[in-house]
């Protein structure tokens, strides 16, 4: 059997997978089995930050890996500690919480927020409020918190408290929060799943400023949007905020599972021996893996990663048959004239790998992409748009 035959024998037909097989690459060029080399516009949604095979990368994971691969929680091991401290001084937060996926720094980040709501303000105050459009992960918890119906649709009842509302609406934020039961907001800076749609700067400014003032939790999820993707370390830096809560994931080990849930200076000490826990959260190799990916996330790097999204922004807007282009840094949404399935069909079939979101083609090129395979996979979808 093929390994295609195999998949769909054996795997939950849970992907609506591209007839692709992909065994190989370097950077942002993948091949597939037949041979066929693409441009890798996706990064494993966000995830290879420095691309396939990258040296470093592999360097980081083959020293970890033949020292421990992975000890219980129940003993210290050196990556952890030291990608803590690293994740900490960079951004300002306290403490860290290490788990293996977005899902699981956003469940996290709940239980934050409801402990410490109930300890300062009562156990009735346990709202978390997240935007309409957003996207927060796929287990029941967090899909509640994501703000798109068609999500919950097959698996009611889901964990209650969450409140939805549109991006921008302050009054009705004001009135949620007027009955003394809201404990937090989460937000995304982009919301990537939604369509690469970035938040009003005006509106994460009030709403930051509201929340301050109400003592209610500010929490952002950067699964997608952060290390780097969006030109600052992380997202809530474009926007000049400073929460109490950041989630992460995604591009951080660079390839390896690994979520985040960075804590504040209001919330660093809630969680208490026994509080929560995760097996294989802070697993030495994959935090040697992160390591090697945020010590190379420098601002000189970041400044290149914002000059390669004015480059690519600069030659998808305005071209033949692209109606806008959305989204910060190297994640960025293009609505085309065609329906975004043929503009993506049309993509592979001349050597491109890209994503959708809702009626966008998403573009979430490795963070290091030559600007010559910029160039040339910018050539490739703007002939898939006329």
């Amino acid at each position: 059997m093929t390994t295609i035959e195999l998949d769909q024998a054996y795997i939950a037909h849970t992907y609506k997978r591209f007839p692709v097989e992909i065994v190989s690459g370097k950077g942002s060029l993948v091949r597939d089995a037949a041979g066929k080399e693409y441009i890798d516009m996706g990064s494993g949604i966000a995830v290879t930050s420095f691309g396939v095979a990258d040296e470093v990368w592999i360097s980081a994971v083959e020293k970890q890996i033949r020292q421990v691969q992975h000890m219980s929680n129940l003993y210290y091991t050196a990556p952890c500690a030291r990608l803590a401290e690293a994740l900490c001084t960079r951004t300002g937060f306290s403490r860290v919480f290490f788990g293996n996926s977005g899902a699981e720094a956003n469940e996290c980040a709940i239980k934050v927020a409801r402990k410490w709501a109930a300890e300062a303000k009562g156990p009735d105050c346990n709202i978390i409020v997240t935007l309409e459009n957003s996207f927060h992960g796929r287990t029941l918890t967090t899909l509640a918190a994501t703000g798109q119906a068609h999500y919950h649709e097959l698996y009611q009842p889901l964990t209650p408290g969450f409140v939805h509302i549109a991006a921008g609406d302050m009054a009705a934020l004001k009135a949620l929060c007027a009955g003394g039961k809201v404990a937090a907001v989460l937000i995304e800076c982009v919301q990537g799943e939604g369509g690469v749609i970035p938040l009003d700067p005006a509106f994460a400014s009030a709403l930051a400023a509201y929340l301050k003032e109400q003592d209610i939790l500010l929490m952002v999820d950067e699964v997608q949007t952060g290390n780097g993707r969006t030109g600052k370390l992380y997202a809530y830096m474009n926007y000049g905020l400073h929460p109490d809560v950041v989630t992460t994931a995604k591009g951080l080990a660079g390839g390896l599972p690994l979520g985040a849930c960075l804590l504040g200076e209001k919330v660093k000490d809630v969680l208490s021996y026994g509080d929560h826990g995760s097996t294989f959260g802070g697993n030495p190799v994959a935090c040697a893996a992160a390591l090697s990916v945020l010590d190379r996330l420098t601002d000189s790097f970041l400044s290149e990663v914002e000059s390669k999204s004015a480059l690519l922004r600069g030659l998808l807007e305005g071209a033949p048959g692209v109606q806008s282009v959305s989204g910060l840094g190297l994640m960025l949404g293009l609505k085309a004239d065609k329906p975004t399935g043929e503009v993506v069909q049309a993509c592979m079939a001349n050597g491109v790998l890209c994503l959708t979101a809702k009626d966008k083609v998403r573009l979430l090129p490795a963070l290091n992409i030559p600007e010559e395979l910029l160039r040339k996979a910018a050539g490739i979808i703007i002939a898939a748009c006329k």
